[in-house]
């Protein structure tokens, strides 16, 4: 562990070497990065004397990173002559509930940020994907946490825009790793944002727009390498324009659950136990189908969750309602979004015409009424191609 302080230490104290300058200012900032990492040791020593890590002490190592980097981004900054200054997202004034690795921001957060931020002189570098609770224990708000941070300022001040910025051009019309074409898309609904970021798009979390959509206020997804690009606009109204389907997503590392049994056909509320008994345990579910025969449920869950959700159905149901409860481990989930596809005759057929000329089994179909995805389940082998096929078939990429 020594050695992994020094290193920490080194390369902390070697990056407050080459950003700043002025030495008075890399001396302070030193002192803070100093008292931190010292924070840091006595947390790591208390963890190999308990032999243990609970999901509150994880939360408390986890947050170290950002308060490493945000004082140094300050001291660049004042080096540059920019007031400024360094807070933590709960000095920020941000508070969530005890979930410790998933958190939730508190209704609160939206009058104390302002509280907080709004008197300063200068410009607040704010920790992203860190706060505190009630009980002023360290917390994290887990996947997408930084851009939530952004996002729950930026609506909490009432900001002209939220910017997000990755190591993308924006939102793509797919992965550009399975489709080179791939294109940036310069404007989408948030409806269109979040049903990519449901089924599979990794450039932004669903959660991360939400108090952005609370308030309205647009969001504009930059690239790090390319700051001058525009990105991808996200606004309120859906964005029409010619091509119906705006991208193409994959979700991988999912399972197929199935429930059968012909004394489901008739049975009152079996959906409704299976989707209990599954919230319960903590199951998420990604997709839904259940033929007009009611003799068979299909759920497309995390990959990892499966043997979690066939014990709590197996716990829910008796052998005489449910006969078989099993799963798939080998399938993708597939998705086609665009607000255009709403009252769009033929969308479906297109979708499905090409997975049949490329030969593409598709193992299980949903669709929403609000018209704005089309998901399916295909075997993981056909995955990538059935993506591939879609972002031509469409046109996304400028393909003929």
């Amino acid at each position: 562990m020594i050695g992994f302080i020094e290193k920490l230490t080194d390369r902390h104290q070697q990056a407050i070497a080459d950003a700043i300058k002025d030495p008075q200012i890399a001396k302070e900032v030193q002192e803070i990065v100093a008292g931190k990492i010292s924070e840091l040791e006595k947390a790591y020593i208390g963890i190999c004397y308990l032999g243990e890590l609970t999901p509150r002490s994880l939360d408390y190592i986890s947050s170290y990173g950002e308060q490493l980097a945000a004082p140094i981004l300050a001291g660049v900054l004042r080096d540059m002559g920019i007031p400024s200054r360094a807070l933590t997202g709960s000095e920020a004034g941000i508070v969530t509930d005890s979930n410790y690795g998933d958190t939730r921001p508190l209704e609160k957060t939206y009058d104390l940020i302002p509280q907080r931020l709004l008197p300063l002189k200068g410009v607040p570098v704010v920790t992203g994907f860190i706060a505190k609770d009630e009980k002023g224990t360290t917390t994290t708000l887990g996947r997408g946490g930084s851009d939530l941070s952004a996002s729950l300022i930026g609506a909490a001040i009432d900001a002209d825009e939220i910017w997000f910025w990755k190591e993308t051009s924006g939102v793509m019309t797919t992965d550009p790793k399975i489709v080179p074409e791939a294109k940036s898309i310069p404007s989408i609904s948030y409806r269109e944002a979040m049903e990519l970021s449901y089924f599979g798009a990794k450039v932004l979390h669903p959660r991360a727009i939400e108090p952005a959509i609370r308030k309205g206020i647009p969001v504009r997804v930059k690239c790090t390498f390319d700051p001058d690009t525009p990105g991808t606009q996200i606004v309120h109204d859906d964005v029409q324009k010619e091509a119906v389907i705006k991208a193409v997503t994959l979700h991988k590392n999912v399972a197929l659950l199935n429930i059968s049994g012909a004394g489901m056909i008739g049975t009152l509320g079996v959906a409704a136990r299976a989707f209990t008994a599954l919230a319960r345990a903590g199951i998420n579910i990604v997709m839904i189908s259940q033929g007009s025969s009611e003799a068979n449920i299909s759920m497309v869950i995390e990959e990892r969750q499966v043997e979690k959700a066939e014990d709590a159905l197996r716990s829910e149901f008796p052998r005489d309602l449910v006969k078989e409860i099993s799963h798939d481990h080998d399938v993708c989930a597939v998705a086609v979004v665009g607000a255009g596809m709403a009252g769009t005759p033929g969308v479906a057929a297109r979708v499905f015409k090409a997975m049949g000329q490329a030969k593409i089994n598709v193992v299980m179909i949903s669709q929403g009424s609000s018209q704005h995805n089309i998901s399916f389940v295909v075997a993981s082998k056909d995955a990538e191609r059935a993506v591939q096929e879609l972002h031509r078939e469409f046109c996304l990429g400028g393909e003929a």
